[in-house]
């Protein structure tokens, strides 16, 4: 088993770190900002559970199987979010980009789009993934017209994929960039952040 090495992801609007429990306090006032956790079509940790989020996050990439990152809004030096690496298969070269939140000053801005661009031009470019998924409630209509904005293909839905927090039973609908479409993706994204 591979386990994901410490890595900083650089752009021009944000920066990925890597997560830490020291970061605690300032994801706390990023979810705040919106109320994120009272979102019924994600799930987004709250004041009273972020501690165990970052535990279960740093926990899974002991394991190799995540790689959690914060992220900065570089012009403010401000943490606004989290995303990650998750369901990581160095073998078959995939990997899910998701776990994504971002606090609501900062929604509709360039900070979502680079922060995937970097995480996808990390995938293709350096580790030469052949495949990144992408899975989102079906009722997040938001989050699916984002992913589609990518350049990302929908390939189906999971049917009962996961239990929400209140008990609903969740259809995820599955979304995938595979190597060959990298080079329209990228063109897409770059023109989206220098428009």
């Amino acid at each position: 088993m591979h386990s994901p090495q410490a890595l900083t992801l650089d752009g021009t609007h944000v920066r990925l770190d890597p997560l830490e429990s020291s970061h605690h306090d300032d994801l706390i006032r990023a979810v705040e900002d919106g109320k994120l956790w009272e979102s019924t079509v994600t799930v987004v940790p709250s004041r009273e559970t972020m501690a165990a989020y970052i535990d279960a996050a740093l926990a899974e990439q002991i394991k190799g199987r995540q790689q959690p990152f914060v992220i900065v809004h570089k012009p403010s030096s401000t943490i606004v979010g989290s995303t990650r690496y998750l369901d990581i298969d160095f073998q078959h070269r995939r990997r899910e980009i998701g776990a994504t939140w971002i606090a609501a000053s900062f929604q509709r801005t360039a900070v979502n789009t680079e922060a995937k661009f970097l995480l996808l031009r990390h995938a293709f470019e350096t580790l030469r993934c052949i495949r990144v998924a992408f899975f989102t409630d079906v009722l997040n209509g938001r989050s699916r017209a984002a992913i589609t904005r990518l350049g990302a293909t929908q390939e189906g839905v999971l049917r009962n994929h996961m239990i929400m927090p209140g008990g609903r039973l969740r259809d995820s609908a599955c979304y995938s960039i595979i190597e060959s479409e990298w080079p329209s993706v990228k063109q897409r994204l770059l023109d989206a952040l220098s428009g």
